[in-house]
């Protein structure tokens, strides 16, 4: 099996009054993180995705939108990411998998 070029984990954390929108905007994110097919893992604090490095970046601008366009009047974003263009990064099946056996 090729190794992903690249994993990123991400982080997002609107800006909004409620703590319920925060909730439901983070999860528009995870629902559009998931929509792009690309594995994943989601997690308390964050969602780790794996994949084509450009693509990883394209996904990461688009949460950020997702949050403005959901209501949020900024979003902070922590992100990793590994990336490695000629022998891929560890999947997340390798990172986790003996943990959740």
């Amino acid at each position: 099996m090729k190794q992903p070029e690249a994993s990123l984990a991400i982080q997002v954390l609107p800006k909004t009054a409620s703590g319920d929108e925060v909730i439901r905007m983070v999860d528009a994110v995870i629902a559009y993180i998931k929509s792009t097919g690309l594995p994943r893992f989601v997690g308390p604090f964050e969602t780790t995705v794996e994949g084509d490095f450009d693509r990883l970046c394209e996904i990461a601008k688009e949460c950020q939108r997702i949050c403005i366009r959901e209501g949020a009047e900024s979003v902070s974003t922590y992100m990793k990411m590994a990336y490695n263009p000629t022998e891929g990064v560890w999947s997340i099946e390798q990172k986790v998998a003996k943990h959740h056996g």
